[in-house]
């Protein structure tokens, strides 16, 4: 039998793909995910890509997942809920926070000592969200998964250990919230997104940043600063992260393959992420103390002193709230009572 060279070039092809376990059969859908991240930190590793994995597996194929990590697709970190929603991407993960003021009802687990499991409080964001934020915060866009980081702590050129360490400290932090906070307890904040950190510390242009530990290794942050402020068993702080889908794209899919994203997404799914997140805190924090850096950690009678310190930030942010009408009272409580409700 007689083979063409158009056959044999097609089979060729094939058994190229194949050897890379590839499908020679384009997938229907393909979806551009987004972030702000360097492709081998944390989250992009151990949450988006295992997301986009499972979405490719479970479909068979029919969604490919294309992950840009870094800004790739162009634009700044601020900007990116708002490519998801006029489908500069497809799906973004990003910091609620990044838009100051958008997401005003998110802000009530970023208040300090608010948490200490991310899991925990990752199930509470998710379930406060279907109750309050869903058809109001987050209309513009399918939400797929909404987590908080890990305890979050203070990194800086110099110790800091009492709250009079830090006046006059150029410190960065990621949200309104955070801003508001450490204003209140004598630093200078510098707002930026988390990319930027490194080479603002430096140049400089901060002496300090709150981060949590997990991310300290992709950006560096030991090598750059000699001092870790840990808070025992309590955290200072978290940020609230939104993952998002362009809703238009997610209405598009046949039903079998809008199953496929859900079954991925969702309560579970934001616990898994919050959880990973204090997990991968560990291997960072081990490359500080194997560099030899000063890792200070507060006993209870010190977290005290913190505690009562920040108290303002969050009587500032209730009232706040219930002055325009948003039920801050309420939010506040109902927020404290899922967390202790899911965590241990």
């Amino acid at each position: 039998m007689k083979i063409s060279r158009k056959h044999f070039l097609t089979a060729a092809a094939a058994a190229v793909l194949s050897a890379f376990g590839l499908s020679a059969n384009a997938a229907d859908v393909t979806l551009r995910m987004h972030q702000f991240l360097p492709a081998q930190a944390n989250v992009p590793k151990h949450v988006l890509d295992v997301w986009a994995a499972n979405v490719e597996k479970d479909s068979g194929g029919r969604i490919a997942v294309q992950h840009y990590p870094a800004m790739q697709l162009g634009g700044k970190p601020p900007e990116l809920i708002d490519q998801v929603i006029d489908g500069v991407a497809d799906v973004v993960w990003t910091v609620s926070g990044y838009t100051p003021g958008r997401f005003r009802q998110t802000e009530v687990f970023e208040l300090p000592f608010m948490m200490s499991e991310a899991g925990a409080t990752s199930r509470a964001y998710w379930q406060l969200a279907e109750e309050r934020m869903m058809d109001k915060d987050f209309k513009d866009f399918k939400v797929l998964a909404l987590w908080v980081h890990g305890p979050g702590l203070i990194h800086s050129k110099e110790p800091i250990s009492t709250i009079e360490d830090l006046n006059g400290v150029k410190l960065r932090a990621p949200t309104r919230v955070t801003n508001k906070l450490f204003t209140n307890l004598g630093a200078t904040p510098v707002g930026m997104p988390v990319p930027a950190v490194p080479e603002a510390l430096s140049k400089g242009v901060i002496d300090a940043t709150v981060i949590p530990w997990e991310v300290t290794g992709a950006l560096k942050v030991p090598e750059l600063v000699k001092n870790h402020t840990t808070f025992g068993d309590a955290s200072l702080y978290t940020t609230t992260f939104i993952f998002a889908m362009n809703k238009d794209v997610y209405e598009a899919l046949p039903d079998d393959l809008k199953a496929v994203i859900d079954k991925n997404s969702g309560e579970e799914f934001s616990v898994f992420a919050g959880t990973q997140m204090q997990a991968d805190d560990e291997p960072s924090r081990i490359i500080a103390v194997e560099l030899g850096n000063n890792i200070i950690n507060l006993q209870s009678d010190m977290v005290a002193k913190w505690r009562e310190a920040s108290q303002s930030t969050t009587d500032w942010w209730i009232q706040e709230m219930d002055d325009e009408g948003m039920d801050g009272t309420g939010l506040y409580q109902r927020a404290q009572e899922l967390i202790k409700a899911h965590t241990k």
